[in-house]
């Protein structure tokens, strides 16, 4: 509210002194974990709460603390929840007696997010390509299950959005090397 009734230059001033306390925090923070090249871990000021316009104490690090916590708790729910499904598949397919092509689909599906969450703590940039990877296998897998009994144009429009999404997979790939 304060912020609307300042003028743009003094908002603009303003948020810069901002950003720039921002980004000393994150200097510091670099300091205290003794990583000196700045470049490579890819935190920015943009982590650090910059809205924050003084009016009281600021706290960005346990804020980020928490929502850190609650991602990893989110995280391993999904690889629980995924073994889960893994696990009664497996004994579905000992149950039977039998193993079908759909199982060993759905069993790369369950592979790949769990894939997807060790990425993610590994290296978090290459997080976004992984869904992408998943919606194409998803995708691959419909159209081998339900490529005889469904219309042609369906599997037309089905192969295309593989198109597209590999396309949207290189293309991300492509601008996060640069």
């Amino acid at each position: 509210m304060l912020a609307a009734r300042l003028p743009a230059a003094e908002r603009a001033s303003r948020f810069a002194r901002l950003r720039f306390r921002a980004s000393s925090q994150v200097a510091q923070a670099h300091r205290r974990t003794g990583d000196d090249d700045v470049t490579q871990n890819k935190d920015t000021a943009d982590d650090i709460d910059i809205a924050h316009t003084g009016a009281g104490p600021s706290q960005p690090g346990l804020s980020l603390k928490v929502l850190h916590l609650i991602e990893r708790f989110l995280l391993s729910v999904v690889v629980l929840l995924t073994v889960g499904g893994a696990v009664s598949e497996i004994f579905t397919v000992v149950q039977a007696m039998s193993i079908t092509l759909a199982d060993i689909l759905l069993m790369f599906l369950y592979a790949e997010v769990i894939g997807m969450v060790i990425v993610f703590f590994a290296d978090r940039n290459a997080v976004f390509v992984y869904p992408i990877f998943i919606a194409i296998t998803a995708l691959a897998r419909l159209i081998i299950l339900q490529g005889k009994d469904m219309a042609p144009e369906n599997i037309l429009y089905e192969a295309v959005s593989i198109l597209f999404l590999t396309i949207a997979a290189l293309i991300i790939i492509r601008v996060r090397k640069r």
